[in-house]
């Protein structure tokens, strides 16, 4: 009788998303462990990606199924339980990113290996939201958003740039290429240093392994792709008081950020436990907030539903070399990965996420700021 009760409780949160359990749609959920609907109402979101981890349901579009149950927000309809309350209590009262937990995000999701992202991402090896603007494969629209940085930033030979949170090096080496610029940039990855290192080699480009609160002197414009989100809400005035010190005074500097519809003060459980550790997808009040006398904000791009086309693009790569890479990660990775993957397309493919490219200056633009599309 529990259990029937259970499943009914179930059913009810995805009926309104027109999700049916063991339904013959591509997004319908097929239950192969009972325990499944018991587990869901007692852990929530982080039940359901571990569940699925743990091969107790399947679905033939993860991504689907994600765009469509978002927007119902079901986890208002399931009792908030003592371990989110604490999760709660822990981003207000702690800051989870704080020095010593900084290298973190490194050490547990970019160190997980090189050879993976060489085998899911693009030639560049850029892991944030491509620009697919009248383009159809993954490496153009790639190398199209670095070039979009490059002309926001309004880049000349010469210059010296930083970028923090550099990854493997794919942006400063392009606008060294291209743009004749000198680069620093930074990572808390071991890994993405060492290869980063190698892609630039010849280049006027220095990759260091550093926390941005360590860097101390100034540079002619900053950039910023997909970092903000590892900061810390309890940060985020420390970072922008950090780039505004090393930004010299004519300078921009532009920011590229996930961003999240409402002010939250944690991530998703599950994400935070198995894929982003200490992480948090700011809001625009957050992002404002943080950047009030500091900076004018010249632009404000959002093409986060380009996200979608990314995301579906590296789980492509990821899905088609899987035989290559399962020499080195188990069965438990691969479900883990792809449902990180194609989880998130759903939810930008919702607009539940969003994707922000802002570009700032210290003074203002003394002729204005034409924004770049």
């Amino acid at each position: 009788m529990v259990k029937e009760v259970v499943k009914e409780v179930v059913e009810e949160i995805l009926a309104p998303a027109g999700i049916a359990i063991n339904g013959n749609r591509p997004w319908d959920i097929q239950i192969k462990n009972e325990n499944f609907y018991r587990r869901i109402l007692k852990d929530g979101s982080l039940g359901l990606g571990e569940a699925y981890m743990e091969g107790w349901w399947e679905c033939e579009n993860l991504d689907d199924f994600f765009c469509k149950i978002l927007p119902c927000h079901p986890e208002e309809k399931i009792k908030k339980n003592l371990k989110l309350l604490f999760q709660v209590f822990r981003a207000a009262v702690l800051d989870v990113a704080a020095r010593p937990r900084a290298f973190q995000i490194g050490e547990r999701h970019y160190d997980k290996g090189n050879e993976l992202f060489r085998h899911m991402l693009d030639r560049r090896m850029v892991y944030s939201c491509a620009y697919w603007q009248d383009l159809d494969n993954l490496d153009d629209a790639q190398e199209a958003k670095l070039d979009l940085i490059c002309r926001k930033l309004r880049l000349r030979p010469g210059e010296r740039i930083l970028d923090i949170g550099c990854g493997w090096g794919s942006l400063v080496k392009y606008a060294a290429e291209k743009y004749g610029v000198t680069a620093v940039g930074i990572t808390v990855s071991k890994e993405q240093a060492g290869l980063a290192r190698e892609m630039c080699v010849g280049l006027p480009v220095e990759i260091r392994l550093q926390d941005y609160r360590d860097v101390d002197e100034t540079f002619d414009h900053i950039v910023s792709v997909g970092m903000f989100e590892h900061v810390g809400q309890k940060n985020y005035r420390t970072y922008m008081e950090t780039v505004h010190r090393c930004l010299g005074d004519e300078g921009l500097f532009l920011l590229h950020t996930i961003g999240n519809i409402k002010t939250q003060l944690t991530i998703d459980p599950w994400f935070d436990k198995y894929i982003f550790p200490n992480s948090l997808i700011p809001s625009m009040k957050q992002v404002a907030s943080s950047v009030e006398g500091l900076f004018i904000i010249e632009d404000w791009h959002n093409f986060g539903f380009f996200y979608d086309a990314t995301l579906k693009a590296w789980f492509d790569n990821f899905n088609r070399n899987w035989e290559r890479l399962k020499l080195s990660y188990d069965e438990r990775f691969y479900r883990m990965w792809k449902y990180y993957l194609l989880s998130s397309a759903g939810a930008f493919r919702a607009r539940d996420l969003q994707v922000w490219q802002l570009a700032l200056s210290k003074k203002g633009v003394s002729a204005g700021y034409c924004s770049v599309r």
